[in-house]
């Protein structure tokens, strides 16, 4: 199993553990599976399911420009990530919108 903390602190050093672990009770069984616990960037399907579910239900932006902007910026964030997890992923899209405190 992944250390989700760890991980997000690659990116975030000061990373709030209460987040990340909201985040991952968010996405519960979903992060048993290898391919549902990665977000892959060259996938147009699966950032049009980040965009909706995660940032449009989840954190309430329905500014869909502003999601799109938000989903590139992590992409380019974590271009060094081959495999980029979830759980980061959606941490730092929450962090730039400025949602963390509304997980």
């Amino acid at each position: 199993m992944t250390d989700h903390l760890a991980d997000v602190k690659k990116y975030d050093a000061g990373a709030s553990a209460e987040a990340v672990d909201k985040i991952v009770k968010h996405l519960g069984i979903a992060l048993h599976s290898r391919d549902a616990s990665l977000v892959s960037c060259t996938d147009p399907k699966e950032l049009a399911r980040v965009k909706e579910s995660w940032i449009g239900k989840k954190l309430g932006v329905t500014d869909d420009a502003k999601a799109e902007a938000v989903v590139e910026k992590v992409c380019k964030t974590m271009a060094a990530d081959h495999a980029k997890h979830r759980v980061t992923f959606y941490y730092l899209a929450a962090k730039e919108l400025g949602k963390l405190g509304a997980l």
